[in-house]
């Protein structure tokens, strides 16, 4: 059968909408409500909470013969408020990993635990170039010479800590967001964009009325970038798991960012040849774009779940991301190949 068309401009709505919802891993439960207010619109789908604040949908399928699971993450990037140094200025710890030169500039918002949101920016702890012109091009980035410099009257730890600011709160860099020529510019890309995905085949399927061929789990989990995501959560009768991150694009990768791309391996080693198999054969089936390729220096929930002992099958498949944990780009091309294999999985018995 032909597969249902993809509502692209509820797609892209969505991502933006997820994008501009900060995440930093830890306080993902805002993007986890966005997430669960979208999908509430399909009755299909029973919703709940992990204990660990991750959302599980179960999707009744045509048959629970071989009940599968698919897999994304919501919380991305971010950091947490290490030390309010004696400038009243912030030191960070970072959430994930990410080089501090990629996010040097940016603004940012401080959830304080009063409730309270302080608008800052992450800058060198030297950073004028009228003042400290020989320094600023040759300082380390790392959390001794990065600082946030809020947006308030503040010049020592005492008026920092006025503000409601204290160690342990939540640091969320801007997204900058912007939709350019069929392009998604856009910092946390990974894995919002495989979200995106999902929820898009799930609107595809249920708009026609289709059921999975099989009783599925969606995981969307809030724990992926910093390594036990998916470790919990997934239903233990799953017998495989798809999970949908991005595809890493650069010089030597065959990836880019019109296509959908199979990881068969990476960090963790190779993923299972079966499940990768069959994916490519539906891709073949459906005229779907897709590259295949290896990353070196990247790791999945899929394998978190592997890591947990979980005895399932695993694969990996997601849209291409340029300039991965830095300020990154997709085009609509790659998050509507990712969502066809997604539904021609989903529908394949």
């Amino acid at each position: 059968m032909s597969l249902p068309t993809v509502n692209t401009e509820a797609l892209q709505k969505f991502l933006v909408d997820l994008l501009n919802t900060p995440s930093p891993t830890g306080l993902a439960g805002p993007a986890v409500d966005l997430t669960a207010r979208t999908l509430a619109a399909f009755p299909e789908l029973q919703l709940a909470r992990t204990r660990k604040g991750a959302l599980l949908a179960t999707w009744p399928g045509r048959s629970d013969e071989r009940p599968r699971a698919l897999t994304a993450h919501l919380d991305t990037l971010g950091a947490m408020v290490k030390e309010i140094k004696p400038n009243g200025r912030l030191k960070l710890t970072k959430l994930g990993g990410y080089a501090f030169n990629t996010v040097e500039g940016e603004g940012c918002t401080v959830f304080a635990r009063s409730g309270a949101a302080q608008r800052g920016a992450l800058l060198l702890r030297k950073a004028s170039a009228h003042v400290y012109s020989s320094e600023v091009g040759k300082m380390k980035r790392d959390e001794e010479t990065m600082e946030v410099r809020l947006d308030a009257r503040t010049e020592n730890a005492a008026e920092t800590r006025a503000l409601g600011v204290e160690v342990g709160d939540y640091v969320a860099f801007d997204p900058r967001v912007e939709v350019v020529n069929g392009f998604i510019r856009s910092r946390h890309l990974d894995d919002k964009a495989g979200v995106a995905c999902l929820v898009a085949a799930v609107e595809a399927l249920a708009r026609q009325g289709l059921q999975p061929a099989q009783t599925t789990y969606l995981l969307f989990s809030n724990y992926e970038e910093v390594g036990h995501g998916a470790a919990a959560g997934i239903p233990p009768q799953a017998t495989e798991l798809l999970a949908v991150d991005m595809a890493a694009v650069g010089e030597g990768q065959a990836s880019d960012e019109f296509h959908a791309t199979l990881c068969v391996k990476d960090s963790g080693g190779p993923y299972h040849h079966g499940l990768s198999q069959r994916l490519r054969a539906l891709a073949d089936e459906n005229d779907i774009p897709y590259r295949v390729d290896i990353y070196p220096y990247y790791g999945s929930d899929g394998e978190a779940y592997w890591r947990a002992g979980a005895d399932v099958a695993v694969a990996l498949i997601g849209p291409g991301v340029d300039a991965s944990h830095n300020y990154e780009r997709t085009h609509l091309d790659a998050l509507v190949a990712t969502t066809e294999w997604v539904i021609a999985y989903l529908v394949a018995g």
